[in-house]
């Protein structure tokens, strides 16, 4: 980026900052459209944050939202010509904005509706069927690899991040306190966040590094003790998440949908 370039950005984000030189209109300097051009600039990014932040929009009210918008927006302008990853600074940004401090849940929030976009725009696979998994004995299922389809994404917070989402986003009941490890998946168009059972977010970390289902449920057996296996399969299962499995020459294993 050319110094020019720079300068021309940083005008159009701060309203304190003169005309662009060499920007005229009829041999006058263009400052009625420039001031146009940048609210336009503006307001479409703020926009763009209110579409990927619908739940923060939410929890903080149109007015407080659009207002700590504009603060981002000229903290954090885009670095990428793709407007939909716009806004990746934004569960950082609200760790260190002062007036949202007493809400420590808010960035874990943000970084699940930011996995929601991402998970979205990843692409399709087809799931294995619920009835060829079913038919595997266990002992040969718990040596096979299971591979995850590209949408799948996992988050852990100390606060009930996937309950405060459901509550404000699809109308689902007034969350309680507690952590929460959460699996986004993307079972047709929309992805979506559910909560994984005891054990299941040590499970997933591990199928997602390739080990298999034995060496996954051990790991989360040492690391958590209470692993539920059964429910952590049936979610999978139930949300598309399982895309391919393996055995342990690699050799895939039949059963797509």
């Amino acid at each position: 980026m050319t110094a020019r370039q720079a300068g021309f950005i940083s005008a159009v984000l701060d309203p304190e900052r003169p005309v662009p030189p060499g920007l005229v209109n009829k041999s006058r300097q263009a400052t009625g459209r420039f001031s146009v051009y940048r609210n336009n600039v503006v307001v479409g990014l703020i926009e763009a944050l209110e579409s990927s932040f619908p739940v923060i929009r939410k929890l903080l009210g149109d007015e407080f939202f659009m207002a700590m918008a504009g603060v981002f927006v000229r903290r954090f302008p885009p670095t990428s010509p793709v407007l939909s990853h716009f806004g990746k600074d934004m569960p950082e940004f609200l760790l260190s904005f002062p007036p949202v401090a007493h809400l420590p849940y808010l960035p874990d929030v943000a970084r699940l509706e930011q996995l929601v976009r991402e998970s979205y725009h990843e692409a399709d696979a087809k799931p294995v069927s619920a009835e060829f998994i079913a038919s595997l004995p266990p002992e040969k299922l718990s040596q096979t690899q299971l591979l995850m389809a590209p949408s799948i994404r996992l988050l852990r917070s100390d606060h009930p991040i996937c309950s405060i989402w459901r509550a404000n986003a699809v109308g689902g009941p007034k969350p309680s306190y507690g952590a929460e490890d959460v699996l986004i998946a993307r079972r047709e168009f929309d992805p979506e966040p559910v909560v994984l059972p005891s054990g299941g977010y040590e499970i997933l970390q591990m199928l997602l590094s390739g080990a298999s289902l034995l060496d996954a449920f051990g790991h989360a057996n040492a690391e958590c003790g209470e692993v539920r296996l059964d429910e952590t399969l049936s979610l999978l299962v139930r949300y598309g998440a399982i895309t391919e499995i393996r055995n342990g020459a690699h050799a895939p294993v039949e059963g797509r949908q």
